[in-house]
Protein backbone atom coordinates (compact mmCIF):
# COMPACT_ATOMS: atom_id res chain seq x y z
CA UNK A 1 0.00 0.00 0.00
CA UNK A 2 1.46 3.22 -0.59
CA UNK A 3 2.17 6.48 1.77
CA UNK A 4 -0.25 9.11 2.13
CA UNK A 5 -0.99 11.47 -0.18
CA UNK A 6 1.16 14.56 0.68
CA UNK A 7 3.79 12.73 2.68
CA UNK A 8 7.19 14.46 3.27
CA UNK A 9 10.13 13.26 1.99
CA UNK A 10 13.22 14.91 3.03
CA UNK A 11 16.55 15.08 4.92
CA UNK A 12 17.38 17.27 7.73
CA UNK A 13 20.27 19.26 9.20
CA UNK A 14 20.99 21.85 11.58
CA UNK A 15 22.96 25.08 11.75
CA UNK A 16 25.78 24.96 13.44
CA UNK A 17 26.31 21.58 12.27
CA UNK A 18 26.66 22.23 8.19
CA UNK A 19 26.42 26.71 7.69
CA UNK A 20 30.02 27.65 8.72
CA UNK A 21 31.83 30.81 10.34
CA UNK A 22 29.03 30.62 13.67
CA UNK A 23 29.93 32.72 16.61
CA UNK A 24 28.08 31.23 18.98
CA UNK A 25 28.79 29.38 22.35
CA UNK A 26 29.38 26.21 20.93
CA UNK A 27 31.90 27.43 18.49
CA UNK A 28 33.72 29.01 21.78
CA UNK A 29 33.97 25.69 23.31
CA UNK A 30 35.35 23.69 20.48
CA UNK A 31 38.43 26.01 20.57
CA UNK A 32 38.82 25.50 24.32
CA UNK A 33 38.25 22.16 24.32
CA UNK A 34 39.59 20.43 20.55
CA UNK A 35 42.79 19.06 22.28
CA UNK A 36 41.14 17.46 24.98
CA UNK A 37 38.23 16.03 23.47
CA UNK A 38 41.27 14.78 20.44
CA UNK A 39 43.25 12.85 23.25
CA UNK A 40 40.25 11.62 24.88
CA UNK A 41 38.61 9.71 21.84
CA UNK A 42 40.78 6.89 21.56
CA UNK A 43 39.55 5.84 25.36
CA UNK A 44 36.22 6.47 23.96
CA UNK A 45 36.10 4.83 20.74
CA UNK A 46 38.58 1.83 21.21
CA UNK A 47 36.54 -0.53 21.55
CA UNK A 48 34.60 0.35 18.57
CA UNK A 49 35.11 -2.13 16.05
CA UNK A 50 35.38 0.52 12.98
CA UNK A 51 37.85 2.75 15.33
CA UNK A 52 41.01 1.90 13.09
CA UNK A 53 39.30 3.36 10.26
CA UNK A 54 39.08 6.97 11.65
CA UNK A 55 41.74 7.18 14.28
CA UNK A 56 44.22 9.04 12.84
CA UNK A 57 41.16 12.00 11.84
CA UNK A 58 39.40 11.67 15.48
CA UNK A 59 42.81 12.05 17.58
CA UNK A 60 43.46 15.20 15.45
CA UNK A 61 42.39 18.42 17.60
CA UNK A 62 41.26 19.97 13.98
CA UNK A 63 38.39 17.45 13.70
CA UNK A 64 36.82 19.44 16.33
CA UNK A 65 37.03 22.85 15.03
CA UNK A 66 33.72 23.59 13.36
CA UNK A 67 35.14 26.08 11.01
CA UNK A 68 33.65 26.57 7.46
CA UNK A 69 31.32 23.29 7.93
CA UNK A 70 29.67 22.49 4.69
CA UNK A 71 29.65 26.07 4.03
CA UNK A 72 25.71 25.71 3.35
CA UNK A 73 25.43 29.03 4.25
CA UNK A 74 26.63 30.19 0.76
CA UNK A 75 26.22 27.23 -0.93
CA UNK A 76 22.11 26.32 0.04
CA UNK A 77 20.94 26.88 -3.56
CA UNK A 78 23.46 24.19 -4.79
CA UNK A 79 22.34 22.15 -1.93
CA UNK A 80 18.63 22.31 -2.85
CA UNK A 81 19.27 21.34 -6.40
CA UNK A 82 20.53 18.55 -5.12
CA UNK A 83 17.48 17.66 -3.23
CA UNK A 84 15.22 18.48 -5.81
CA UNK A 85 17.22 16.43 -8.38
CA UNK A 86 16.56 13.45 -5.98
CA UNK A 87 12.77 14.10 -5.73
CA UNK A 88 12.39 15.10 -1.86
CA UNK A 89 9.61 17.47 -1.25
CA UNK A 90 10.79 18.45 2.19
CA UNK A 91 13.89 20.08 4.08
CA UNK A 92 14.22 20.28 8.15
CA UNK A 93 16.44 23.31 9.09
CA UNK A 94 17.45 25.31 11.79
CA UNK A 95 18.16 28.84 11.77
CA UNK A 96 20.69 29.93 14.15
CA UNK A 97 19.43 32.11 16.85
CA UNK A 98 23.27 33.71 17.31
CA UNK A 99 22.67 35.38 13.92
CA UNK A 100 19.50 36.59 14.61
CA UNK A 101 20.01 38.22 17.87
CA UNK A 102 23.95 39.04 18.27
CA UNK A 103 23.21 40.94 21.09
CA UNK A 104 20.15 40.85 23.11
CA UNK A 105 17.13 42.82 21.85
CA UNK A 106 18.52 43.48 18.71
CA UNK A 107 17.74 41.53 15.94
CA UNK A 108 20.10 41.09 12.75
CA UNK A 109 17.85 42.01 9.78
CA UNK A 110 20.13 40.95 7.49
CA UNK A 111 19.92 37.55 9.11
CA UNK A 112 16.56 37.68 8.81
CA UNK A 113 16.67 38.48 5.40
CA UNK A 114 19.34 35.71 4.62
CA UNK A 115 16.64 32.99 6.22
CA UNK A 116 13.64 34.60 4.02
CA UNK A 117 15.78 33.69 1.00
CA UNK A 118 16.54 30.19 2.22
CA UNK A 119 12.64 30.09 2.42
CA UNK A 120 11.96 31.25 -0.83
CA UNK A 121 14.39 29.10 -2.73
CA UNK A 122 12.87 26.02 -1.32
CA UNK A 123 9.70 26.83 -2.17
CA UNK A 124 10.78 27.83 -5.78
CA UNK A 125 11.70 24.43 -5.75
CA UNK A 126 8.20 22.59 -4.45
CA UNK A 127 10.36 21.51 -1.39
CA UNK A 128 8.37 22.25 2.03
CA UNK A 129 10.45 24.25 5.36
CA UNK A 130 10.25 22.22 8.03
CA UNK A 131 12.11 25.48 10.37
CA UNK A 132 13.73 24.31 13.79
CA UNK A 133 13.80 27.42 16.15
CA UNK A 134 16.32 26.15 18.09
CA UNK A 135 18.94 23.38 17.89
CA UNK A 136 21.53 23.46 21.08
CA UNK A 137 23.31 26.39 19.79
CA UNK A 138 23.15 30.00 22.07
CA UNK A 139 23.97 33.66 21.44
CA UNK A 140 26.92 34.50 23.89
CA UNK A 141 25.06 37.06 25.18
CA UNK A 142 22.48 34.23 26.44
CA UNK A 143 25.08 32.16 27.77
CA UNK A 144 27.08 34.82 29.89
CA UNK A 145 23.26 35.00 31.48
CA UNK A 146 23.71 31.37 32.79
CA UNK A 147 21.94 29.49 29.17
CA UNK A 148 19.24 27.47 29.22
CA UNK A 149 18.92 28.24 33.31
CA UNK A 150 18.87 31.72 32.67
CA UNK A 151 15.76 32.74 35.06
CA UNK A 152 14.17 34.62 31.81
CA UNK A 153 15.49 32.05 29.26
CA UNK A 154 11.61 31.03 28.28
CA UNK A 155 10.70 34.44 27.50
CA UNK A 156 13.79 35.09 25.77
CA UNK A 157 13.06 31.58 23.56
CA UNK A 158 9.61 32.79 23.65
CA UNK A 159 10.52 36.52 21.52
CA UNK A 160 12.74 34.95 19.43
CA UNK A 161 10.02 32.27 18.53
CA UNK A 162 7.83 35.00 17.58
CA UNK A 163 10.16 37.25 15.42
CA UNK A 164 10.74 34.70 13.44
CA UNK A 165 7.01 33.87 13.02
CA UNK A 166 5.97 37.51 11.92
CA UNK A 167 9.60 37.52 9.98
CA UNK A 168 8.74 34.34 7.71
CA UNK A 169 5.08 34.86 7.21
CA UNK A 170 2.14 32.33 7.29
CA UNK A 171 4.05 30.36 4.21
CA UNK A 172 6.05 28.49 6.37
CA UNK A 173 3.75 26.19 8.14
CA UNK A 174 5.77 23.78 10.18
CA UNK A 175 7.58 25.03 12.94
CA UNK A 176 9.38 22.83 15.71
CA UNK A 177 10.57 24.44 18.59
CA UNK A 178 12.81 22.38 20.21
CA UNK A 179 15.09 19.72 18.73
CA UNK A 180 15.86 17.45 21.24
CA UNK A 181 15.44 18.80 24.89
CA UNK A 182 16.14 15.98 26.24
CA UNK A 183 19.36 14.96 24.94
CA UNK A 184 20.82 18.21 25.41
CA UNK A 185 19.91 18.99 28.97
CA UNK A 186 21.20 15.32 29.98
CA UNK A 187 24.42 16.03 27.69
CA UNK A 188 24.90 19.54 29.22
CA UNK A 189 23.60 19.36 32.44
CA UNK A 190 23.96 16.00 33.90
CA UNK A 191 26.87 14.53 32.25
CA UNK A 192 28.62 17.42 32.11
CA UNK A 193 29.58 16.67 28.28
CA UNK A 194 28.75 19.84 26.55
CA UNK A 195 28.85 23.00 27.01
CA UNK A 196 28.24 24.16 30.06
CA UNK A 197 29.27 21.29 31.35
CA UNK A 198 27.38 20.82 34.22
CA UNK A 199 26.85 18.11 36.50
CA UNK A 200 23.98 16.91 38.28
CA UNK A 201 20.17 15.92 38.66
CA UNK A 202 18.90 18.86 39.89
CA UNK A 203 20.97 20.86 37.14
CA UNK A 204 19.31 18.64 34.60
CA UNK A 205 15.94 18.24 36.08
CA UNK A 206 16.28 22.14 36.07
CA UNK A 207 16.82 22.29 32.75
CA UNK A 208 14.44 19.98 31.87
CA UNK A 209 11.89 22.28 33.29
CA UNK A 210 12.92 25.39 31.38
CA UNK A 211 12.97 23.81 28.26
CA UNK A 212 9.71 23.05 29.05
CA UNK A 213 8.57 26.16 29.67
CA UNK A 214 10.25 27.54 26.18
CA UNK A 215 8.57 25.39 24.62
CA UNK A 216 5.01 25.96 25.53
CA UNK A 217 5.62 29.54 25.72
CA UNK A 218 6.88 29.43 21.93
CA UNK A 219 3.77 27.60 21.05
CA UNK A 220 1.73 30.54 21.97
CA UNK A 221 3.96 33.14 20.16
CA UNK A 222 4.05 31.48 17.10
CA UNK A 223 0.36 30.62 17.08
CA UNK A 224 -0.42 33.78 17.81
CA UNK A 225 1.70 35.40 14.81
CA UNK A 226 0.77 32.12 12.43
CA UNK A 227 -2.53 30.74 13.85
CA UNK A 228 -3.08 27.90 10.97
CA UNK A 229 0.71 26.75 11.24
CA UNK A 230 1.39 23.29 12.87
CA UNK A 231 3.86 23.25 15.99
CA UNK A 232 6.22 20.72 17.56
CA UNK A 233 8.76 19.41 18.75
CA UNK A 234 11.78 17.05 17.65
CA UNK A 235 11.49 14.17 20.44
CA UNK A 236 14.53 11.90 20.68
CA UNK A 237 12.41 8.32 21.78
CA UNK A 238 14.62 4.94 22.50
CA UNK A 239 12.77 1.56 21.66
CA UNK A 240 13.61 -0.46 25.05
CA UNK A 241 12.79 -3.84 24.06
CA UNK A 242 12.04 -6.20 27.19
CA UNK A 243 14.08 -9.25 26.34
CA UNK A 244 12.50 -12.96 27.04
CA UNK A 245 8.99 -11.74 28.71
CA UNK A 246 10.51 -11.97 31.86
CA UNK A 247 8.82 -9.58 34.34
CA UNK A 248 11.67 -7.80 35.95
CA UNK A 249 12.61 -6.55 32.24
CA UNK A 250 9.29 -5.65 31.69
CA UNK A 251 9.14 -3.50 34.65
CA UNK A 252 12.83 -1.88 33.60
CA UNK A 253 10.90 -1.21 29.91
CA UNK A 254 8.15 0.67 31.76
CA UNK A 255 10.38 2.66 34.06
CA UNK A 256 12.21 3.63 30.84
CA UNK A 257 9.50 4.39 28.85
CA UNK A 258 7.94 6.81 31.32
CA UNK A 259 11.39 8.50 32.41
CA UNK A 260 12.37 8.87 28.51
CA UNK A 261 10.34 8.86 26.19
CA UNK A 262 6.71 9.69 27.52
CA UNK A 263 7.47 11.98 30.55
CA UNK A 264 8.56 15.25 28.63
CA UNK A 265 5.78 14.73 25.55
CA UNK A 266 2.68 14.17 28.42
CA UNK A 267 4.03 17.68 29.61
CA UNK A 268 3.54 19.45 26.10
CA UNK A 269 0.67 17.45 25.17
CA UNK A 270 -2.07 20.36 24.87
CA UNK A 271 1.05 22.39 23.19
CA UNK A 272 1.86 20.74 20.27
CA UNK A 273 0.17 19.99 17.09
CA UNK A 274 2.17 17.10 15.59
CA UNK A 275 5.14 14.74 16.82
CA UNK A 276 8.88 15.00 15.80
CA UNK A 277 10.89 11.73 16.16
CA UNK A 278 14.00 11.70 16.07
CA UNK A 279 15.00 7.86 16.32
CA UNK A 280 18.66 6.03 16.12
CA UNK A 281 18.77 3.63 19.44
CA UNK A 282 17.17 0.50 20.27
CA UNK A 283 18.20 -0.88 23.84
CA UNK A 284 17.45 -4.61 24.56
CA UNK A 285 16.75 -5.13 28.52
CA UNK A 286 18.01 -8.27 29.85
CA UNK A 287 18.57 -8.22 33.82
CA UNK A 288 20.01 -4.22 32.55
CA UNK A 289 20.15 -2.10 29.91
CA UNK A 290 21.38 -1.86 26.34
CA UNK A 291 21.92 -5.70 26.23
CA UNK A 292 21.81 -5.25 22.37
CA UNK A 293 23.55 -8.13 20.19
CA UNK A 294 25.05 -6.00 17.92
CA UNK A 295 25.17 -8.23 15.08
CA UNK A 296 26.21 -5.28 13.16
CA UNK A 297 27.67 -1.48 14.25
CA UNK A 298 27.65 1.44 12.35
CA UNK A 299 31.11 3.62 12.06
CA UNK A 300 29.21 5.29 15.33
CA UNK A 301 29.54 2.06 17.43
CA UNK A 302 25.62 1.92 17.62
CA UNK A 303 24.01 -1.51 16.81
CA UNK A 304 22.23 -1.50 13.13
CA UNK A 305 18.86 -2.18 13.76
CA UNK A 306 16.34 -0.07 11.35
CA UNK A 307 13.13 -2.23 12.40
CA UNK A 308 13.04 -0.60 15.60
CA UNK A 309 11.47 2.59 14.08
CA UNK A 310 8.48 0.44 13.81
CA UNK A 311 7.99 -0.20 17.67
CA UNK A 312 8.81 3.48 18.70
CA UNK A 313 6.73 4.75 15.71
CA UNK A 314 3.68 2.40 17.24
CA UNK A 315 4.13 3.86 21.05
CA UNK A 316 3.59 7.38 20.23
CA UNK A 317 -0.02 6.53 18.63
CA UNK A 318 -1.35 7.37 22.08
CA UNK A 319 -1.08 10.70 21.66
CA UNK A 320 -3.33 11.05 18.62
CA UNK A 321 -1.04 12.93 17.13
CA UNK A 322 0.25 13.44 13.78
CA UNK A 323 3.87 12.03 13.36
CA UNK A 324 6.69 12.90 10.89
CA UNK A 325 10.16 11.11 11.45
CA UNK A 326 11.99 14.34 11.96
CA UNK A 327 15.59 12.35 12.34
CA UNK A 328 16.62 8.61 10.87
CA UNK A 329 20.00 7.59 9.90
CA UNK A 330 23.50 6.27 10.57
CA UNK A 331 27.25 7.11 10.20
CA UNK A 332 28.46 5.14 7.32
CA UNK A 333 30.90 6.04 5.49
CA UNK A 334 31.89 3.18 3.11
CA UNK A 335 27.65 4.26 2.47
CA UNK A 336 27.51 -0.07 2.03
CA UNK A 337 25.14 -0.38 5.34
CA UNK A 338 23.50 2.79 4.07
CA UNK A 339 21.96 1.26 1.42
CA UNK A 340 20.66 -1.53 3.31
CA UNK A 341 19.27 0.77 6.28
CA UNK A 342 17.47 3.58 4.68
CA UNK A 343 14.80 0.83 3.08
CA UNK A 344 14.76 -0.96 5.67
CA UNK A 345 13.90 1.71 7.71
CA UNK A 346 11.17 3.18 5.04
CA UNK A 347 9.15 -0.74 5.07
CA UNK A 348 9.42 -0.42 8.84
CA UNK A 349 7.45 3.33 8.57
CA UNK A 350 4.89 1.55 6.35
CA UNK A 351 4.56 -1.48 8.30
CA UNK A 352 3.66 1.46 11.38
CA UNK A 353 1.65 3.25 9.05
CA UNK A 354 -0.67 0.13 8.15
CA UNK A 355 -0.71 -0.80 12.30
CA UNK A 356 -2.44 2.96 12.82
CA UNK A 357 0.45 5.16 13.09
CA UNK A 358 -0.84 8.29 11.80
CA UNK A 359 3.11 8.88 9.74
CA UNK A 360 3.18 11.90 7.37
CA UNK A 361 7.00 12.23 6.78
CA UNK A 362 10.60 11.11 6.90
CA UNK A 363 13.76 12.66 7.34
CA UNK A 364 16.89 11.25 6.56
CA UNK A 365 19.47 12.45 9.23
CA UNK A 366 21.87 14.48 7.90
CA UNK A 367 21.84 15.41 4.04
CA UNK A 368 25.07 16.18 4.31
CA UNK A 369 28.12 14.98 6.06
CA UNK A 370 28.50 17.29 8.67
CA UNK A 371 30.26 18.29 11.96
CA UNK A 372 28.69 15.74 14.55
CA UNK A 373 29.03 17.91 17.74
CA UNK A 374 31.53 16.48 20.26
CA UNK A 375 32.80 14.16 17.64
CA UNK A 376 33.41 16.28 15.37
CA UNK A 377 33.80 15.46 11.24
CA UNK A 378 34.71 11.40 11.16
CA UNK A 379 31.36 10.13 11.15
CA UNK A 380 29.59 10.56 7.87
CA UNK A 381 25.71 10.31 7.98
CA UNK A 382 25.44 12.47 4.97
CA UNK A 383 23.45 11.31 1.90
CA UNK A 384 25.86 13.42 0.16
CA UNK A 385 29.79 13.52 0.79
CA UNK A 386 31.00 16.64 1.33
CA UNK A 387 34.98 17.26 0.85
CA UNK A 388 36.11 19.22 3.42
CA UNK A 389 39.21 20.85 1.60
CA UNK A 390 37.33 21.48 -1.75
CA UNK A 391 33.34 21.75 -0.29
CA UNK A 392 33.10 19.46 -3.25
CA UNK A 393 29.22 17.61 -3.00
CA UNK A 394 29.21 13.91 -4.21
CA UNK A 395 25.92 12.47 -3.91
CA UNK A 396 26.41 8.94 -2.61
CA UNK A 397 24.45 5.67 -4.17
CA UNK A 398 22.73 5.49 -1.02
CA UNK A 399 20.81 8.85 -1.72
CA UNK A 400 20.05 7.84 -5.76
CA UNK A 401 18.61 4.86 -3.75
CA UNK A 402 16.67 6.87 -1.60
CA UNK A 403 15.42 8.79 -4.31
CA UNK A 404 14.63 5.61 -6.17
CA UNK A 405 12.12 4.56 -3.18
CA UNK A 406 10.55 8.20 -3.10
CA UNK A 407 9.98 7.94 -7.15
CA UNK A 408 8.23 4.23 -6.72
CA UNK A 409 6.10 5.40 -3.93
CA UNK A 410 4.88 8.48 -5.65
CA UNK A 411 4.09 5.95 -8.77
CA UNK A 412 1.71 4.10 -6.38
CA UNK A 413 -0.11 7.18 -5.21
CA UNK A 414 -0.40 8.16 -8.85
CA UNK A 415 -1.72 5.13 -9.81
CA UNK A 416 -4.08 4.90 -6.81
CA UNK A 417 -5.77 8.25 -8.13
Amino acid sequence: MPFPQGFCWGAATASHQVEGNNQNDWSEWEHANAERLARESEQKFRWNPNWKKFRSEATNPENYISGIACDHYHRYPEDFDIMQGLGMNAYRFSVEWSRIEPEEGKFDMAAIDHYRDVLAALRSRDIDPFVTVWHWTLPLWLRDKGGILATDFPSYFARYSEKLAESFGPETRFWITLNEPDVVASHAYLKGAWPPQRRGLLNFLRAIRQLIRAHRLAYQAIKHALPDSQVGIAKHNIWFEAARGIWWNRFFKKIADIGWNQLLLRQIADAQDFIGLNHYNHHRIDGWFNRNENELQTDFGWEYYPESLYHALIELKPYGKPIYVTESGIADASDVLRQKFIPAAISAMERAILDGADVRGYFYWSLLDNFEWDKGYWLRFGLVAVDRATQARTVRPSAQLYASLIDEYHSKNDVQK
